[in-house]
């Protein structure tokens, strides 16, 4: 699938945690940027996601490792914590789309539904990467084919493993 274009991804970084957290692993985010560029040729890759105080060192890997990191101010209430970044990521997709060939879009939110089809009318998508195939948006089933890859599935690539200190 590799392409030699210049692709960019647009990732929504709470709905992928939560939902490979819910599977019970976790995704190791460097092999995920490494996988990303190595199969699907993505130059740009943005992670939206909250920001909270104290997890400065974390914002800083993921830029390490080749994110371009958005952050949206969080808010709490009852307990929770919510930094919904959705249209950060629909705002940036645009932005970006005179810039990147095609788009890969990572999430499984149907809140997204009317950017897919958008991209798809501009001949933009490339591929919607969908946390886990058992729990998703309905809105977006119509899209699977051909344009669905499943993160889920590529667990035995893309766990995080406690590598040794060197």
């Amino acid at each position: 699938m590799k392409s030699d274009k210049n692709n960019h991804a647009f990732i929504d970084s709470q709905n992928l945690h939560l939902s490979i957290k819910d599977l019970g692993w976790t995704l190791d985010m460097e092999r995920f940027r490494i996988y990303l560029k190595d199969k699907y040729n993505v130059e740009k890759a943005f992670l939206f996601i909250g920001y909270i105080k104290g997890n400065e060192a974390m914002y800083t890997k993921f830029q390490q490792w080749g994110y371009v990191v958005i952050f949206k101010p969080t808010l709490e209430a009852n307990g929770v914590i919510k930094g919904n970044c959705d249209a950060e990521l629909v705002l940036h997709c645009m932005i970006e789309k005179e810039v990147y060939d095609n788009a890969i879009i990572v999430l499984g939110d149907g809140d997204f539904h009317c950017l897919i089809e958008h991209l798809i009318e501009e001949k933009k998508l490339l591929k919607v990467g969908i946390p886990n195939k058992k729990n998703y948006s309905s809105l977006l089933v119509k899209f699977r084919h051909p344009y669905f890859f499943y993160i889920n599935s590529l667990k035995d690539k893309l766990e995080y493993k406690k590598r040794p200190n060197k």
